[in-house]
């Protein structure tokens, strides 16, 4: 009566196990920390039924595949194998078998469960084997490491049935100590975040920017050739000045009413009072010129600074030779010309 009580109890454990259905059904993956299978290899040590080996424990190895399958409950899937030696009688005892674990508090790391089972048992003395069926039913706690490893251990009561008289009495009864080592095949799958995304903000009223200052004025310095104005040592403008033609034009324009400074330079060769008054002489040449193509003479200066500010050195003995070594200092100081004109 009493083994027949034990039967029932567990057989109803484990249908509850197997059958999560209707849990399953309302729940989803994210309610359940991590729904991959894991692999759980364990150290088991077996108190056999006094009949089998006397006092003697077993000491043994298990391997288990295990699977979430609702928020509440873990199936698991897989057997052991114990052996022992009691003064040279050997008992060998295998099992395997599924079990129904029913964890009280998932979301903690230490979560403690019962348990139910059923499965087939061997066991084997020198003389005799028999396969049977057993049920279980025991308690444990699985302790959380990470995210896929977590450690179980369990202690289970084990009832064995045995069919006809193998071994001279019709039921066993075995205790089992279980301590494993699991680890999950895939990481936990996490919820994605739900991102709020506040409405639109109203467009702000657009008030036209105020219109930009004008430009600051800035100048243009023009530079020209001593060669194409004038003769080597001569201020007389030759009759051809498209330049200062063009230079007049940009002085009269409207958008130009700024005043001009028009120097004038000289090279080394001579004294310097006479260089001083060539570039003089060259420059007022240029005044006068764009006055008379309708510059206002009021606006114009004229500047001489003889042979200052040389770019180059040369000391060649030769005339033809220096004046052609100077030419760069006719470009920039002798025989060049320099307008300044303000341009918007």
């Amino acid at each position: 009566m009493k083994s027949n009580h034990l039967a029932a109890v567990a057989a109803a454990a484990l249908l509850a196990c197997l059958s999560p259905g209707a849990v399953i059904a309302q729940t989803s993956a994210y309610d359940i920390p991590n729904p991959s299978w894991y692999v759980m290899p364990q150290v088991t040590v077996v108190d056999p039924d006094s009949r089998f080996n006397g006092d003697k424990n077993l000491g043994g190895l298990g391997l288990r595949f295990g699977k979430a399958v609702s928020p509440s409950w873990d199936m698991q899937i897989g057997g052991s194998i114990a052996r022992a030696n009691n003064n040279g009688r050997r008992f060998e005892q295998d099992t395997l078998g599924v079990d129904g674990l029913y964890l009280f508090n998932r979301s903690s790391n230490f979560r403690p469960f019962l348990l139910a089972g059923i499965g087939a048992e061997r066991d084997k003395l020198p003389s005799v084997s028999k396969t049977s069926p057993y049920l279980n039913l025991g308690l444990g706690f699985q302790l959380g490491l990470s995210d896929q490893w977590f450690m179980q251990a369990d202690l289970r009561r084990t009832r064995t049935y045995f069919r006809g008289n193998t071994f001279g009495f019709d039921h066993a009864n075995t205790n089992t100590v279980n301590v494993g080592l699991s680890y999950y095949f895939d990481k936990p799958v996490r919820p994605v975040p739900v991102q709020y995304t506040p409405p639109p903000a109203p467009e702000p009223t657009v008030t036209a920017p105020p219109p930009p200052p004008p430009a600051p004025a800035r100048f243009e310095r023009v530079t020209l050739s001593a060669t194409e104005l004038f003769a080597f040592d001569s201020a007389q403008l030759a009759s051809s000045q498209p330049k200062l033609d063009q230079i007049a034009q940009t002085l009269m324009g409207g958008n130009f009413n700024g005043n001009i400074t028009v120097t004038g330079y000289t090279d080394r060769i001579g004294s310097d009072a006479y260089n001083q008054k060539l570039s003089q002489r060259r420059a007022d040449a240029v005044k006068n010129y764009l006055s008379s193509k309708g510059v206002n003479a009021s606006r114009l200066t004229a500047v001489g600074k003889g042979e200052s500010n040389p770019v180059v050195t040369c000391n060649d003995r030769k005339l033809s030779n220096l004046i052609a070594c100077l030419a760069p200092n006719r470009r920039v100081e002798v025989e060049e010309i320099v307008i300044e004109r303000r341009v918007n």
